[in-house]
């Protein structure tokens, strides 16, 4: 009966577990499946599995063309190494789940058909490597797949199916978009074409349909503006020799000489300013208004679909509480709870880091009125309380008034500590570094600015001394005090280095002003602490760390799309572009070692060294492409040295990059922004913190500066409890939610939609959440739909 019991806890702890965490894998409910779980979810397995995706990512460094060229044996011993860890973490993953659901999993199929392809391919290119017989290396290109499917990447997936869902709407606008820029391209060629219009170089300009769609494309994201306008007129010629007789009409005097030096300076935009209507109204139109209108198709499309993704994990969290609950449940009268024994086993297994006294204040909490058990309505909640990070704060006594007592509590001591504990000492602080920052902008070889960084270094030292001396040393300096370390590493470094540059330019030529100027500029970052002073500056800050896990997720995102662009690269234009240094004397070393490039842009502005020549240059490459400007020059060079349809790759890159995935990231960062806004404190937090204040244990979050919170966690290893049961907390002993700034945008969105799901609404089932359609607005409508 023990061993049953047990066996339900292990299985509620991991239903508990996956609401925390937001994990939605339907696995078996054996004991054996649930330890194989539990292993499967432990951070070292996770991190094993990144490590080895990352590394199979990497080969591509020293795969040819490699950056560090590495032996074939090497590195395909090392690609086999890591498809066997993949395929072991795959099955391990079929160990905890039913097989039908394994075998419907589109992403469990994609990792295993991504594995047959690449040990294919690398048996096949072996052999023929053997036979020296040179192939592509065609599987690395599904490398990034590993990345995308394993169970770990669920915000990747996430991200790729919003691109997916909002493709259809994208489609067409780009349809509409390209219609106008077809149709814009043949009023420029029966416009100019028959105008004898020349390019800057000289070249045919607006003659050929194809490449008027191209430049007009590039218009749209204004890398060649104004240029496209600044053409050559043939009928400049005209207009200028119209413009020499006038002169020689108004200025008589003047000499032949002095007319052409005079026509010269007039380009031949001011002859022809009308033809910039034409180019104004294609910019509105096209680059204006499509534009906008690409943002606000996937920024509506995004934020329906991430409903739908907030409104399934929700309910996938409200199904597993519920699960454990039924897995825990005892009568007591009319009502089924869960016991205060069971729940604080439930909670060890849960989050076995988490101090006696947190776990003893989260058990206040869920049992209010110390009935000896905890309801349902309560137990739902355990998942919310547990992602609130709470700060354990054990009031010490300064060492000085246990060794000078007398010293430390006098009146002048304790007048000195109240004036550092003032705001207002925060604030002249505040104004110190502004000044000293206006002082580092200045000339530095003048004695005055040499002489006023000794007083800002010693008004510095003194800052950390009195708060130091105000401040308990441990509280000050714990491991959560990141500014306090910041500003005292800094300012000592700053010492330090400022001695030593006086004391060698005293005694030798050397001189360290290069390391002194790093030190003054990481001492300028102290004007962060200002900004976050300021509450409105406050919210932006917290917006940016709150999307700090989504910028990573957007990260992968990217280096998903860079590794493919990146292979098909170095695949289409490797070895085309070399770069030389500038003295070489290499046959077309100006022309980047292709004569095609002669007299071209590409090789004018000197963008040898931009190629896809191997992985970290065309990683290089993308990310110039990615910022847009110029981006017209590389195509128009890798173009020329290949085919013109080499331009496709470019446009296609812009398309996917920049029009898709740089509006689904800005779409994030608008929606976090209104969040951040229109959100207050949850309901769970409130009641959190209300509790802490009930129990006379709280610290008002205002009234506690940063210098006062302990990095003195309790750990089960440091009990503030005594042995054997629950008792009072300790005198001294306090609690704090941390701040706001940890919570992220996606959490915030799912107690939106939690709140608006009633208690006795215990959701669909597991298997109808997994195939929740994104098309249905409440899933209770789908559960009866289907009962029908």
């Amino acid at each position: 009966m023990a061993e049953v019991a047990s066996q339900e806890l292990l299985l509620a702890a991991a239903f508990v577990s996956d609401a925390q965490y937001n994990r939605n894998i339907p696995f078996k409910t054996s004991p054996e499946a649930v330890r194989l779980y539990y292993l499967y979810n432990r951070w070292f397995m996770r991190t094993a599995t990144y490590f080895f995706i990352f590394l199979n990512l990497s080969l591509a460094v020293f795969e040819e063309p490699a950056v560090y060229p590495l032996p074939f044996l090497a590195t395909s011993l090392v690609e086999v190494l890591c498809l066997l860890v993949f395929f072991g973490r795959l099955m391990h993953f079929a160990k905890i789940t039913h097989r039908n659901v394994f075998w419907k999993d589109t992403k469990n199929i994609c990792i295993m058909v991504a594995i047959l392809l690449s040990l294919t391919d690398l048996a096949i290119y072996g052999a023929l490597r053997i036979y020296n017989i040179k192939s592509v290396r065609w599987s690395r290109i599904v490398r990034p797949i590993f990345l995308i499917n394993f169970a770990e990447s669920r915000q990747i997936r996430r991200a790729f199916r919003s691109i997916r869902n909002t493709l259809p709407e994208i489609t067409y606008v780009f349809l509409l978009f390209m219609f106008s820029l077809l149709m814009f391209s043949l009023m420029a060629l029966k416009l100019f074409g028959e105008r004898n219009l020349q390019t800057a170089e000289g070249l045919p300009y607006f003659r050929d349909y194809l490449e008027i769609v191209f430049d007009l494309y590039v218009l749209v994201t204004t890398a060649n503006s104004p240029d496209v306008m600044m053409s050559q007129l043939a009928i400049q010629n005209i207009l200028q020799f119209i413009w020499k007789m006038a002169l020689f009409c108004l200025f008589p005097r003047l000499s032949a000489q002095q007319v052409i030096s005079l026509s010269s300076r007039m380009p031949a935009f001011d002859f022809s300013s009308w033809y910039a209507l034409f180019f104004i109204a294609f910019v509105i139109v096209n680059t204006y208004i499509f534009m906008s209108l690409f943002l606000a198709v996937v920024y509506n499309n995004y934020k329906k679909h991430l409903k739908n993704e907030i409104r399934t994990l929700a309910y996938m969290k409200r199904r597993k509480m519920i699960e454990a609950f039924n897995l825990l449940k005892e009568e007591e009268g009319t009502q089924f709870v869960v016991r205060e024994a069971m729940w604080k086993q439930l909670v060890k297994l849960v989050a076995p880091d988490i101090s006696n006294s947190h776990r003893e204040l989260l058990l206040r909490i869920s049992d209010d009125e110390q009935k000896g058990f905890i309801d349902k309505k309560s137990f739902l909640q355990l998942a919310d309380l547990l992602n609130i990070q709470v700060i354990t704060l054990k009031i010490r006594s300064h060492p000085l008034g246990q060794w000078m007592p007398r010293v430390y509590r006098s009146a002048v001591s304790q007048f000195l500590r109240s004036v550092v504990r003032h705001r207002g000492f925060v604030w002249t602080y505040d104004v110190i570094i502004l000044i000293n920052a206006v002082f580092i902008a200045l000339d530095e070889e003048s004695p005055y600015i040499s002489y006023a960084e000794w007083v800002f270094l010693a008004l510095y030292i003194i800052e950390i001394l009195l708060k130091v001396y105000t401040y308990e040393p441990r509280a000050f300096f714990g491991k959560n005090q990141f500014w306090n370390w910041f500003d005292t590493l800094i300012i000592f470094a700053a010492l330090t280095a400022t001695i030593l540059n006086t004391t060698l330019k005293s005694t030798t030529k050397y001189n360290s002003q290069r390391i002194l100027d790093i030190v003054f500029i990481l001492r300028v970052l102290r004007l962060i602490r200002i900004v976050d002073s300021i509450q409105r500056f406050r919210v932006i800050m917290n917006t940016l760390i709150n999307i700090v896990p989504t910028m990573l997720t957007f990260g992968g995102l990217t280096l998903v799309v860079y590794c493919i662009f990146a292979i098909i690269g170095m695949e289409l234009f490797h070895g085309k572009i070399q770069f030389f240094p500038p003295n070489s004397n290499a046959p077309y070393a100006l022309e980047c070692g292709n004569p095609a490039l002669k007299d071209s842009l590409f090789a004018r502005g000197k963008y040898c060294k931009n190629n896809f020549n191997n992985f970290a240059s065309s990683f290089i490459v993308l990310m110039e492409l990615t910022v847009v400007n110029q981006w017209h020059v590389f195509a128009n060079g890798f173009a020329n040295v290949t085919a013109q349809p080499a331009k496709l790759y470019f446009i296609a890159f812009h398309i996917v990059m920049v029009i898709i995935i740089v509006n689904i990231f800005v779409s994030f960062i608008l929606e976090a922004f209104f969040v951040e806004y229109s959100l207050e404190k949850s309901e769970v937090e409130t009641a959190i913190e209300q509790k802490i204040q009930e129990l006379g244990m709280g610290v008002q979050e205002e009234a506690l500066q940063d210098e006062q919170l302990l990095d003195n966690m309790e750990s089960p290893d440091n009990d503030l409890e005594g042995e054997g049961g629950t008792k009072a907390q300790p005198k001294g002993l306090v609690f704090k939610i941390a701040s706001k700034r940890y919570r992220t945008v996606d959490a915030l969105l799912q107690r939106m939609f939690e709140a608006e799901i009633p208690l006795e609404d215990e959701g669909p089932s597991f298997e109808e959440i997994l195939n929740l359609s994104p098309a249905t607005a409440v899933p209770g409508d789908l559960t009866s739909e289907r009962a029908v």
